[in-house]
């Protein structure tokens, strides 16, 4: 039975002592989230409470309840990564009343300005803009955090003007013969995309900009935003640092460079893709310190810390890594190495490229222009007497043949396969050709692998959870008990709620059981039944446990499993 109105009312003016009771309330339906949230939005219509205020209520999502505002108002909300909004109109706007306000003006249409409000009741805030402009005043609604982050690229682009000039100066004269002006723009971007802790740089050409995304903890985000002028100069000297031909636009090139920012030297590896609008240029952003990564760093939990590192003591045998592409699967190879490089042991690696120099192993680049691909570099490789052998990636049955056969006659072989789990692997495999009696004699483990974005410490917060909104392979992980968190956003992490990156994963130890199964063709359930009976967990168990923790947030989870 649901408590009434006045009860209600009661218990969210005084929130912040009645939170652990409204949670409790929703729990056990006494009320329902949606009248909650419908109670809220009428709250805030007739002024009972702000958007400002509702900051605060943990027991709610704010940004359903401002979609519900704006569509109660006749005002779209809006996703302001899907916008090619026009730089130029919010710039002619005092930053600091942008920054007080929360709003960013968006476009100058013939008849009026659009501009996008955190809080569209914000009367203050729709004067301002009006004593700006003398056209009509159109309102869109998108949430604070990316308003604030477009905010905060609008800054940094503020302090650019100067640099901008400076290049359009050089495009109209010949002062500027050796390019420094650009290189000082190109220097900006890269200083800034590692101080955003950022792995890759994209470069896109659109219509009516220049635009600068960066990847951030495996996301996406738009950093810089230009007038399409500046691409031309950036995209030229951008290739002449990479060794491309700054005249070929039809097809891909693939290039690289060093350069040293705050002291430190760093490796980008660049790609050019011909597009409709010019060239897409990414750049690879390759941190040395990777080379160096424990295997204790990158957030294994124990019992599967326990099975992988054993695995690695082998003699002889195949150990894999798998997960879809951007999961980690490199890294973790890295670790592994570092975990078992010894002067006693020949270690060579084949890699597509090799990223990072490690000592005390031999790494060969493919180089499939001169013939050179992974299974004619292994088959040399095999004449070098290695001990141990990783290679970059097993591509098709050739290469995973001269695996197994080395796996089978004494080495241990390090790889990785792109699957979405350890069991599915086998399948995979045996679907290449590989007789199961070859296979089950020559797996040692399996760990499947993804990144989770782990919360803002700086900005954490419980969050509730509408569990039943959840599907039931996930509700009976999750014990009556439980409290999950997110971040909130702040300037720590972007306005993102997120910090960094950590590892998910299962590992497969394959027995001498197991070893049976597979060497008899038997069924991907039998196998599973067989682990289990080790103890085995998988990605989404592990994934929950951590958003259980605190490390990382429920969403992420069933981003990245896709469950």
């Amino acid at each position: 039975m649901e408590i009434d109105d006045k009860k209600l009312k009661e218990l969210i003016k005084d929130s912040a002592k009645n939170i652990s009771t409204i949670n409790i309330m929703l729990k056990n339906n006494l009320i329902s989230k949606n009248r909650l949230n419908n109670f809220i939005t009428k709250g805030v219509l007739e002024g009972d409470c702000s958007l400002s205020e509702i900051k605060g209520y943990t027991f709610i999502n704010k940004e359903t309840i401002i979609k519900k505002v704006s569509q109660k108002l006749n005002y779209d909300y809006v996703d302001l990564d899907a916008l090619d909004f026009n730089y130029k109109l919010a710039i002619r706007f005092p930053f600091q009343r942008l920054l007080k306000y929360t709003i960013l003006p968006i476009e100058d249409g013939k008849n009026d300005v659009t501009v996008a409000f955190s809080d569209p009741l914000d009367v203050e805030a729709k004067d301002f803009i009006q004593r700006n402009i003398n056209k009509k005043l159109t309102i869109l609604v998108s949430s604070e955090e990316q308003i604030n982050e477009y905010l905060k690229k609008l800054e940094i682009e503020k302090g650019m003007k100067d640099v901008i000039l400076k290049i359009r100066r050089s495009l109209n004269s010949v002062e500027d013969q050796d390019g420094s002006a650009i290189m000082e723009l190109i220097e900006l971007i890269i200083k800034t995309s590692i101080d955003l802790r950022s792995s890759d740089i994209h470069i896109e050409p659109s219509e009516n900009s220049c635009i600068i995304r960066n990847r951030i903890d495996g996301v996406l985000i738009r950093t810089f935003l230009f007038e399409k002028d500046i691409y031309a100069p950036l995209s030229s000297r951008m290739k002449l640092l990479a060794n491309l031909d700054i005249a070929e636009k039809r097809l891909p090139q693939d290039g690289r460079f060093s350069y040293k920012i705050n002291s430190s030297n760093y490796d980008f590896r660049v790609s050019t893709l011909p597009i409709v609008a010019g060239e897409s240029i990414v750049i690879r952003i390759l941190d040395s310190s990777k080379a160096k990564i424990s295997l204790n760093d990158t957030g294994m939990v124990p019992d599967n810390y326990e099975r992988f590192f054993r695995s690695l003591k082998s003699s002889y045998g195949i150990v894999l890594v798998t997960g879809p592409t951007g999961s980690g699967k490199t890294t973790t190879l890295y670790g592994a190495l570092n975990e078992i490089k010894s002067v006693k042991d020949k270690i060579i690696t084949v890699e597509d490229p090799v990223e990072y120099q490690v000592e005390m192993i031999q790494q060969v680049n493919v180089n499939k222009r001169a013939g050179l691909d992974f299974a004619r570099t292994l088959k040399a490789i095999l004449r070098q007497d290695p001990d141990k052998i990783m290679i970059g990636e097993i591509r098709d049955k050739e290469t995973l043949r001269i695996a197994i056969e080395a796996a089978l006659t004494g080495h241990l072989v390090l790889s990785t396969l792109h699957t979405n789990d350890a069991i599915g692997s086998i399948t995979r495999m045996l679907d290449m050709g590989i007789e199961p009696y070859l296979l089950g004699g020559a797996l040692v483990a399996i760990q499947a692998q993804r990144l989770v974005r782990k919360i803002c410490v700086k900005c954490k917060k419980e969050e509730f959870i509408d569990i039943d909104s959840l599907n039931s392979k996930i509700k009976k992980l999750i014990p009556n008990d439980f409290t999950f968190y997110k971040g909130e956003g702040c300037n720590s992490c972007s306005f993102t709620g997120y910090t960094g990156r950590e590892m998910v994963c299962e590992v497969l130890e394959v027995t001498d059981k197991m070893a049976s199964l597979i060497s008899a063709n038997e069924s991907k359930d039998l196998i599973l039944k067989e682990a289990e009976n080790y103890n085995f967990r998988s990605i989404l168990e592990i994934g929950v446990q951590k958003a259980l923790e605190g490390v990382t947030t429920i969403e992420e989870v069933l981003r990245v499993t896709k469950s």
